[in-house]
């Protein structure tokens, strides 16, 4: 279960994205980040692998799997520029979790800071999963944050998750702008005694 910020668990249909060394150019072409706000990243999300070269949408799992939830992906996903609008069109796409082989580390980062559960397993399984979402497109995929688990079509497989982002979900303390303002008072009496601070 999940509430406002506490992340315990995440779950849907998934969307498998097979590839390794997908960059954060691919997830989110430069010439989309020029947007002041994050408001229209889904539009622009894998928008050239989505495409073909008469700007037609292709068969890219994206285009095929809509709707879905949990993205599996393999290894070094999200490489390159460490670029947050990479897993911010992920998460206005409608991505709640990623299960993968292994994440470049600002982008795995760049997940915990927007509340989105990113775990790891082997190849084997990875791939397993990939081929049973293509099986089953409207069988859910649940990713346990506190078990460290994902279950699907009635197998349970542990995965990895860093220490850092299974206590920011759980604990509710992974998105630092509401935790902060939740702490204003604290926030405001720590720079009034900065000398450095000058009070407005």
């Amino acid at each position: 279960m999940a509430d406002e910020q506490h992340i315990t668990e995440v779950s849907g249909t998934g969307v498998p994205i097979p590839g390794d060394d997908i960059d954060t150019d691919q997830i989110l072409p430069a010439r989309f980040m020029k947007e002041v706000t994050f408001d229209n990243m889904a539009d622009y999300l894998f928008y050239d692998a989505r495409r073909d070269d008469d700007g037609e949408r292709n068969e890219h799992p994206l285009n095929r799997f809509e709707g879905a939830s949990i993205a599996v992906v393999n290894s070094n996903f999200g490489c390159g520029s460490s670029r947050e609008h990479a897993p911010q069109a992920m998460m206005r796409w409608g991505v709640d979790g990623v299960v993968g082989e292994s994440y470049a580390e600002i982008f795995r980062d760049n997940c915990k800071s927007i509340g989105i559960p990113a775990v790891t397993t082997d190849h084997e399984t990875v791939t397993e999963l990939q081929a049973w979402i293509e099986d089953n497109p409207d069988g859910d995929v649940e990713i346990d944050v506190e078990g460290e688990t994902v279950s699907y079509g009635g197998r349970t497989i542990d995965v990895d998750i860093t220490d850092a982002m299974q206590e920011a979900l759980v604990e509710g303390i992974w998105d630092t702008t509401t935790l902060m303002y939740s702490n204003m008072s604290k926030v405001e009496t720590t720079a009034a005694s900065l000398p450095y601070v000058e009070n407005a």
